[in-house]
């Protein structure tokens, strides 16, 4: 590793001990100061802005919204530490405005994400239906290179989805993974010591074996998100049990053969997606825009951040050390471990 990338990294570490000290104090000091520090840092509507991506007549618009990576939420890490990405919050604020605009008459989703967290996932689905059916807006999907499991998910209750012949897209299914060192501990005389109030209080150690009720338990939880992922394509793809349920194995599939399956209309790009929802929709002269963060304190900081970090190797790393999380959860995720 070269000097510059010892400087990022020490430079990392330093800010994580410094936002270390900020939340103890905080936690400490519940005075005024800290308060109106988090006040200063919170994003409002405010900080979103605009940017008109195709000039045309305001009073009908198509607002294109992205979810570009793993969708999880993880607060404030990712935007601070990491490489530009997916942001949770930002997307469902985007949502609520596009709700409230009486002049967004259609949306374009653009998906390129392996999926992510169940929670994360169904909560982005319940607002899409939600605006679809409070604010009768139509959402047609536009795949990218990868639009799997969780990002399948998102795209089900779209009008229409289109994707291009080499997008992966499938993995319909749910998985939750942990990791067994007990053995490798056991080997170099590591011992673990556990007191707990219940005998599931510990499930899915990585010190210890799974016990068969254990494996049980979490297996009915996963068959239920499952079944709900099911019903999900059910409804929003217009198919039967039957038909979902066969190529809902966990298996991946390129355009082509999703298309055949039922769980795409059409190929195309972001530009042909576009073209579909002006001629579809009658919004030929509509203006085509994108939100984004205003130039503020926190979005500053966040730019110098990943400025300084840069996008190699090492820096996503760190990223991932401050952002993911420590216990093992369900996901309709593809190929993240």
């Amino acid at each position: 590793m070269n000097t510059k990338r010892w400087i990022a990294l020490g430079a990392a570490a330093l800010l994580f001990g410094l936002s270390i000290i900020v939340n103890i104090a905080s936690f400490a000091f519940s005075n005024d100061w800290t308060s109106n520090f988090e006040d200063m840092l919170a994003v409002t509507e405010s900080d979103y802005s605009e940017t008109v991506l195709e000039v045309g007549d305001v009073s009908k618009r198509i607002a294109v919204l992205t979810v570009d990576g793993v969708i999880q939420d993880t607060g404030g890490a990712t935007s601070l530490f990491g490489a530009q990405g997916y942001d949770h919050q930002f997307f469902m604020n985007q949502l609520e405005m596009i709700k409230e605009d009486k002049t967004i008459k259609a949306v374009v989703l653009q998906v390129n994400s392996p999926g992510g967290g169940v929670v994360e996932s169904a909560q982005i689905y319940d607002k899409i239906k939600e605006v679809q059916e409070e604010s009768k807006i139509p959402f047609y999907v536009s795949m990218g290179s990868m639009a799997a499991s969780g990002g399948y998910y998102i795209a089900a209750p779209a009008n229409k989805i289109f994707l291009n012949k080499e997008t992966l897209t499938g993995s319909i299914g749910v998985i939750m993974e942990s990791v067994n060192y007990g053995k490798l501990a056991e080997k170099y005389g590591v011992d673990f010591v556990t007191i707990k109030t219940g005998p599931y209080k510990d499930i899915m150690s990585p010190t210890r074996d799974m016990t068969k009720d254990e494996r049980a338990m979490l297996q009915d939880m996963i068959n239920e998100s499952y079944e709900s992922f099911v019903d999900i394509i059910e409804q929003g793809r217009g198919m039967t049990e039957a038909e979902v349920k066969a190529v809902a194995d966990g298996r991946i599939m390129n355009g082509r053969q999703a298309i055949e399956a039922g769980l795409a209309d059409d190929y195309g790009y972001l530009e042909d997606v576009i073209k579909a929802v002006r001629k579809d929709f009658k919004l030929e002269d509509a203006e085509v825009m994108e939100y984004g963060y205003n130039q503020g304190l926190t979005s500053l900081f966040s730019m110098k951040a990943q400025s300084l970090f840069g996008g190699d190797v090492e820096t996503q790393l760190i990223g991932r050390l401050l952002s993911d999380y420590n216990a093992p959860r369900m996901m309709y995720l593809y190929g993240e471990k």
